[in-house]
């Protein structure tokens, strides 16, 4: 049986080091949740502010690291956690991004919808990353009204 439970910022990105298929852990967040399976961590979700600053508004937050061992049902209870958390201290929306080639079923089954294709294949400007951060792939964005 599946269980949330509230993690550091530090423990859930030890979580993303050792088994986010694509994605570094973050440097900064709002509030990060786990699951845990039979008193095991088998997910945590890391949410802040969105990363795109025309996204920003102060009233939406993006998950920006959901990652799971592959514990059936994780990803879609930390997805929907992460959206009553932010409705329950303020926030009116709450985004996400995935690569174009993942399903999405689990964000869908939170609840929340694709609003289409978001961003480009790589960083560009002045922020720019010296090496890429993730595989170059068009994203998709999911959205959720709170």
């Amino acid at each position: 049986m599946l269980k949330l439970i509230p993690v550091s910022l530090k423990e859930a990105n030890a979580f993303v080091a050792e088994h986010h298929r694509h994605h570094k852990p973050v440097t900064g967040h709002k509030f990060s949740i786990g699951c845990q399976s039979m008193g095991r961590l088998v997910g945590v979700a890391i949410v802040g502010r969105p990363i795109s600053r025309y996204l920003d508004d102060d009233l939406t937050l993006e998950v920006m690291r959901l990652c799971t061992t592959g514990e059936r049902n994780a990803c879609s209870m930390l997805y929907a956690a992460a959206a009553r958390v932010a409705r329950a201290i303020g926030y009116r929306k709450i985004i996400t991004y995935t690569l174009d080639s993942e399903s999405g079923s689990s964000i869908l089954a939170a609840g929340w919808q694709c609003t289409g294709k978001a961003g480009g294949l790589h960083w560009t400007g002045k922020r720019r990353p010296a090496a890429g951060q993730y595989p170059a792939q068009m994203k998709l964005r999911y959205e959720k009204e709170l």
